[in-house]
């Protein structure tokens, strides 16, 4: 295994355990507001005290300009962290008692930790990307595969159909399509209607390409030796031809997922995707269109790098693979 891919394997491991696991990573509920906190910076985390190492600790952070949000660190009133203990929010990895308030990427408007409603919102995020990504390529590798195998008429139409698809611009096509959905919706609802239209989208491309391959492999040598033994055709597809293709699905998927993340934290960016109270990159985001907040809040773009990141990860990692094969 190259370096490449364990990097960014590491990478990705990383990141989907922090969503699966922000129950227990998160210190606070993501909805969780302290109004008399706007803005509040990252706290910083303290080791040595009067000279001396001790445990880590952090100061209490009072409201001094609340025209400004300017934030002075009282170094006469200090918390001790907490390892995996029992708060009022359950078990927590890392928590702190009153009156201390623990933000490790700051506060956003409302007083809500950031680092919270990151991990809680990459559960959005990463699964528009792994699930809009499953359902793209089931569809696309077997419309493709038939497509390619059986040939004449239902090539035909199936590849217009395809060229149709491919010719729409995507990304207006997004939100000509999340109009059409009420606004009241839930964000579950909503989850569902993203993964919906990005898997509308993005088979056809896929399926051109499996069509492509499935039509050089179906005149190999053990494609013609199955037919001779009378395997059936599904069999032939799905014993000899699909997996030949499943290298490319692969390295393909990798690529293919920042795509959905990126999709989906366009339209919450906008406002048509996740809303409000429930966290996703996206709409996290949108606080930050506003270039006053962005400078003198700058913490506020740590959904930006969390998704440059993952991005990033997949495509090291399908550029990897890709220079394998």
């Amino acid at each position: 295994m190259s370096a490449g891919v364990k990097f960014s394997l590491s990478l990705i491991i990383l990141i989907f355990s922090l969503a699966i696991l922000a129950d227990f990573v998160a210190p606070y509920p993501y909805d969780l507001q302290n109004r008399q906190k706007p803005y509040h910076p990252p706290t910083r985390i303290h080791f040595i005290k009067d000279g001396k190492i001790t445990s880590p600790y952090i100061n209490l952070y009072e409201l001094k300009d609340n025209l400004f949000k300017v934030y002075e660190e009282r170094k006469d009133i200090s918390c001790k962290l907490k390892f995996l203990s029992r708060t009022p929010y359950g078990i927590k990895l890392l928590s702190v008692e009153e009156p201390c308030r623990l933000y490790l990427l700051g506060g956003d408007k409302l007083g809500r930790d950031v680092f919270s409603r990151l991990v809680y919102g990459a559960r959005y995020s990463l699964g528009v990307g792994i699930i809009g990504t499953a359902v793209t390529f089931i569809i696309g590798a077997l419309v493709g595969g038939m497509s390619g195998y059986f040939g004449g008429r239902f090539d035909t139409l199936t590849m217009r159909v395809v060229e149709v698809l491919m010719s729409i611009p995507t990304f207006y096509l997004l939100l000509s399509l999340r109009a059409i959905f009420p606004l009241e919706m839930s964000s579950g609802e909503i989850f569902l209607m993203i993964v919906f239209i990005l898997s509308l989208l993005g088979w056809a491309g896929l399926a051109r390409v499996v069509r492509g391959m499935v039509l050089s492999i179906r005149e190999r040598e053990f494609v013609l030796a199955a037919k001779s033994y009378g395997a059936g055709t599904f069999r032939i597809l799905r014993k000899h031809i699909l997996p030949n293709t499943y290298y490319y699905l692969i390295v393909s998927a990798t690529l293919s997922i920042p795509a959905y993340i990126l999709g989906e934290a366009s339209l919450s960016l906008l406002g048509l995707g996740i809303q409000e109270p429930q966290p996703s990159w996206g709409n996290m985001l949108s606080e930050v269109r506003n270039i006053d907040v962005l400078s003198s809040f700058p913490w506020m773009l740590s959904p930006g790098m969390a998704i440059f990141i993952t991005v990033l990860a997949f495509n090291i990692l399908g550029d990897s693979l890709a220079k394998k094969r």
